[in-house]
């Protein structure tokens, strides 16, 4: 557990991913943080390469494996960001890339997936589908690259809140969405590393299984896909767990309803599009006045893989 925790996985993250990922904008808005009243700065992986972080944890995972495994080529599950991320690292290495994409999954991001290349080959929703899928590539000689439950991808996902650091270090608290915990993992890490106090998950209200997981100490099943935050719809990994029990200080929950509403209001004071599943770090920052008014803030912007508002 504790190798599992050095800061400097990455901080040599950060370093073998440079020429790769986009060093993305870490945005202040005068409008928003009036609106939210608190200082936020956001770091905008919804620009990022493939309109999210995901990419860097692809990176960093495709960039170690052997040679040989690198012509065998790999294969993951995913609701779009990590197979879409997987599969633009792949096209640039030379590495195929097969997706387990789930029946339901966003157009946007499935369009996204393909435009990179990657072999879809379409699931059902929900983790049953993506444990079977997984269990049947097994036998193919393909490496599995998982969306967030490896050393490799959460040590990618922590170089955001590295740069945000690097560039804003005097915070109080982070705030980082939670689907299966390799984005919050790595944050989380890296905010202890660098004496930020408190850090927060945030997660849909229909989706609250990492919540429930961190109240009880007992890893709980994902609940059923109903969340607009098509993005956080999966379990907490059983290694990003310990990780996020040991240094995270909250599990916090939103309505989608109230998700949508932030992903309006960034849209209206900032002009940035992002999706749903990053909108509730903004909801979380509305909702709870309690723990993040007049606070300075860092969140991770996780996402932008989603149609365009009407004109």
């Amino acid at each position: 557990m504790t190798s599992q925790l050095d800061y400097s996985h990455i901080v040599t993250a950060a370093e073998r991913l440079a020429p790769m990922v986009r060093r993305t904008t870490v945005l202040v808005s005068l409008k928003l943080n009036e609106a939210l009243n608190a200082q936020v700065w956001l770091k905008c992986e919804h620009l990022q390469h493939t309109g999210a972080f995901k990419f860097r944890g692809a990176c960093n995972a495709l960039l170690q494996l052997t040679d040989e495994e690198r012509a065998r080529g790999v294969y993951t599950v995913s609701s779009g960001n990590h197979g879409a991320a997987l599969a633009a690292a792949g096209k640039q290495l030379g590495i195929k890339v097969r997706v387990g994409v789930a029946a339901n999954a966003s157009p946007v991001k499935r369009a996204n997936m393909a435009k990179y290349d990657a072999e879809l080959i379409t699931i059902e929703p929900g983790m049953a589908a993506r444990e079977a899928f997984v269990a049947a590539q097994q036998s193919t000689g393909k490496s599995f690259v998982p969306p967030y439950n490896h050393p490799h991808i959460w040590q990618g996902q922590g170089t955001a809140a590295h740069e945000l650091l690097n560039e804003q270090p005097d915070l109080d608290c982070i705030i980082a969405p939670l689907g299966g915990g390799g984005l919050l993992s790595g944050t989380a890490i890296a905010a202890q590393a660098n004496g930020v106090k408190r850090v927060y998950g945030v997660e849909p209200e229909l989706a609250a299984d990492g919540q429930a997981s961190f109240q009880t100490g007992v890893l709980q099943p994902a609940m059923p896909p109903m969340s607009i935050c098509d993005g956080l719809l999966t379990s907490v990994g059983d290694k990003t767990f310990p990780i996020i029990r040991a240094l995270v200080n909250d599990v916090l929950v939103v309505s989608d309803s109230e998700a949508l509403a932030a992903q309006k209001l960034v849209f209206e004071l900032t002009e940035q599009w992002i999706e749903p599943s990053s909108a509730t770090v903004i909801a979380a920052i509305k909702r709870y006045p309690e723990l993040f008014a007049k606070q300075r803030i860092g969140v991770i912007i996780s996402g932008g893989n989603i149609a365009p508002p009407a004109a």
